[in-house]
């Protein structure tokens, strides 16, 4: 039987991505205690990578918004693949947004909204958190957004 957050998953019509193995080194969560701390998740779906190139030049915020989801799919992967069961997550504490954006661009929150509104659909107010939305010049592979998550774990 699924547990609340798969059939919540199932109900939303979500499918998780498969969680990419690290690409250098790196463990993709690291679990202290109750908390467990994602390593940065990028707009990659299934092994392929979606989503290259700037805000405010190739993507507009709608499509920023649509990577920052993306990698919290990614982020929600990973903390499966490691804790097994997703109602072992008592609560989202933190987010971190990185977008690769040109210099003029500054709707950072805007994107990172993509992820958050994510969060909260999956976790209900369990997924309500504490957020930095930063932008950056570049990401590795000139991906559009990265995001880290910690998580409080029952």
């Amino acid at each position: 039987m699924p547990g609340k957050i798969e059939a919540r998953l199932a109900e939303l019509k979500i499918e998780l991505p498969k969680a990419a193995a690290p690409v250098a080194n790196y463990v993709p969560v690291v679990i202290a205690g109750k908390t467990a701390y994602t390593s940065g998740q990028v707009t990659v779906l299934n092994g392929e990578f979606k989503y290259i190139g700037k805000l405010g030049k190739e993507f507009t915020v709608e499509d920023g918004q649509k990577a920052a989801r993306l990698c919290g799919l990614n982020v929600i992967a990973q903390v499966k693949a490691a804790i097994g069961d997703l109602d072992k997550v008592k609560r989202v504490l933190k987010l971190t947004c990185f977008v690769n954006s040109v210099s003029e661009f500054t709707d950072q929150p805007k994107v990172a909204n993509g992820v958050s509104d994510l969060m909260v659909e999956v976790f209900g107010d369990a997924g309500k958190h504490a957020r930095s939305a930063v932008g950056v010049n570049v990401l590795p592979l000139n991906v559009a957004c990265e995001v880290e998550a910690i998580f409080e774990l029952e």
